[in-house]
Order: structure tokens, then sequence, then C-alpha cells
């Protein structure tokens, strides 16, 4: 995959190495002159499944073993070695201390080895700029929606590192209310892919769950109300639920809400593209639906690719690509931290 790099823009031309370990998936890219060489993913998701969810101290320990293997895998399939390799961005927030903290001691170690630069990178910005490897031209501004487990929200991108929040969950994001539903259903972990798959032999009318806070003055979202309904749901039905329409109302509930918010949010700030980026952003409803409203508005849609829509390292590469072609660095030595919660660089939230 080739980069689209808009007007006034640059990215790093030599090789990159990106790193993501934030939560459960061990990730390694090479990424050079804006190409995506290679995209190395290994999963969790077996390993959590017996818990239904993940477990810090499990997923900590998994990363060790794999960052090394992943790392060199990703080296080679792109076809180069070690010392070919110029730059190293890593996520070091936000994230599961000790999920970074392996990512991020494998860069400095590697950093000092190769005597490279290397630079943090903020998981969600990576998100946000994960839609330029679809192949898609646009510009600057647009709007993105971002979506996964753990955030929802609505972000004004007017240039790399100028980002404007617009809107955000108050509760519980969408991915975790895919989730959370899913698992008032029986649905086993991973849930929210799982319920998407149920939903497609049901009948998105047949129950009515609410759609938080549409039609308020707002962009910001709720779904903590849905899955209080889905619980009395499942209360009231008992036995009688239809499964697979109970999934489809709840996936056309959150759904409903997140494109309603997004094409209103892009028509006031007069943007030209919407893009759509996070682990959610898989979820094929919405992509069509998301598709579909701005098509009718004259909008046009980027979705990020199906393979960088979940947490990889190519999406981290593509913002260190941006960042060190800006001439930024991360500061020399090992004082680089980690944090659990860090809010993206933004701009006054402005209504």
């Amino acid at each position: 995959m080739k980069l689209s790099v808009p007007f006034g823009e640059q990215v790093f031309d030599e090789p990159i190495l990106g790193i993501e370990t934030s939560c459960d998936e061990t990730a390694a890219s090479v990424l050079v002159n804006g190409e995506i060489l290679s995209n190395v993913i290994s999963s969790q998701i077996d390993l959590h499944a017996m818990t239904g969810g993940v477990v810090p101290e499990v997923a900590s320990r998994a990363h060790v073993e794999s960052i090394r293997p992943v790392i060199s895998q990703a080296i080679q399939e792109a076809g180069l070695t070690i010392q070919d390799i110029a730059a190293i961005g890593v996520c070091n927030r936000p994230g599961l201390i000790g999920c970074l903290s392996v990512g991020v001691s494998a860069a400095k170690a590697l950093s000092v080895a190769l005597k490279t630069p290397f630079i943090g990178i903020h998981h969600l910005e990576g998100h946000l700029l994960s839609p330029f490897a679809a192949g898609s031209e646009f510009k600057f501004p647009h709007l993105a929606l971002l979506v996964s487990g753990g955030h929802t929200e609505l972000v004004l991108v007017r240039a790399t590192g100028d980002y404007q929040l617009v809107g955000q969950t108050i509760d519980d994001a969408a991915g975790e209310a895919f989730d959370k539903s899913a698992r008032l259903l029986g649905i086993q972990y991973p849930g929210g892919r799982m319920l998407s798959e149920l939903a497609e032999g049901g009948d998105s009318e047949r129950y009515r769950l609410p759609m938080g806070l549409i039609g308020r003055d707002t962009f910001d979202f709720s779904f903590s109300g849905l899955k209080t309904a889905v619980r009395r749901l499942l209360e009231i039905e008992g036995d009688s639920l239809d499964r697979n329409s109970a999934a489809a109302s709840i996936q056309h509930g959150i759904v409903s809400v997140l494109v309603k918010k997004t094409v209103s949010a892009a028509e006031k700030f007069e943007v030209e593209t919407v893009t759509l980026s996070g682990g959610v952003a898989a979820n094929l409803s919405l992509r069509q639906t998301l598709k579909e409203a701005c098509s009718k508005r004259g909008i046009s849609f980027v979705p990020a690719p199906a393979a960088l829509c979940t947490d990889n390292a190519a999406m981290i590469a593509i913002a260190a690509s941006f960042r060190l072609a800006k001439g930024e660095r991360s500061s020399s030595g090992f004082d680089l931290d980690c944090f659990a919660n860090a809010p993206l660089p933004i701009l006054e939230h402005q209504p």
C-alpha cells in the first residue's frame, strides 16, 4: 500500500520500523517513502478468549515472547536487514502500561544499537492518519470518525498534528457497546465482530433500542443507555428472544447514531471528505451506511483499509513518517515514557 500524501505534507523517505503493543496485538511494520512494505500482527485473541477479555499481565507476557520474532518477520518481509532501518516509530500512549513498555523498550534498545532516531506516537493519531493508505486522494481539512473499543471521537483534521475535537462519547465507546451487548447475548469474546455476523440474519427493526443524544444540539455520543436497554430486553423476552434480530437491532442502533452525528458535523464544518478509522471501522454495516449517507450529500468517503482498522504497526509507521519528515524526534536516551491515558493533542473544543 502506498500513501496518498496531501499537498504541503512530506513523508520520511528512508526505512521506518513501526512498533505497536498498546493492548493485545504485537505488531511491527516497515514503511519506506510512504509505501508499506510489511505489516505483521501477532494476535492474542485465542489467549484472552478463555477469560472473556484482555488480562493486562497475560498480554504483557505474550508481548515479551512475540516482540522479537514479529519485528524480525516484518523486516524480512520488507526485503531488508535490521541495519537498513533508519528510524523507529513506537506507540507509547495510550494503552496498557505493561504492554506499551514492551514495545517502547524494544524501540529504545534498537535505537541505541542501530544509532537511529526514534519517536513516540499517539495510538489515536495512528488511526486518524491510516486512511491515507486507502489509495484515495483527499485533502485537508477533513472530518474523521474514529471508532474503537475504547474511543469514539469526531475529529476535524486540519493537517498532520493539527486536530480539533468536534465530538466524543460521554460514556461507553461504540466498540465497548458492541462488546458489552454481545456479552449480554452470550456471544463469546471478541463479541463485537461475532455480533455483526449474527446480525446478518436478523431484522434490525424488530426491537426498538435507544439512540443516545440523537436530536440534541451536540456532536457527542452516548451508548450506555443502549446497553441498559439490551439487558432489559433480555429480561422481558427471555427464551422467546430472536437473537439474530436482537443483534441486528443493536448494530442498527449504534451505526445509526454514528452516521447521523458524522454527516451532521461534516455539513456544519463544510468538509469535502469524511474518513473512518479504528477497530469498529471494519464493521461492514457502518462502512456501507456511512458511504451511502456521504454520497447523498456529495461528500467523499474514505475508510481506512480493512487491514489497518484494528491495532497495527503500519498506522504507527505512517504517523511517524509524517512527523519524522518535519524533523521531530523523541528525546535521546531512555526517557521516553509510556502513558495509560493520554488525550490526542488537539485544539480547544469549539461547539
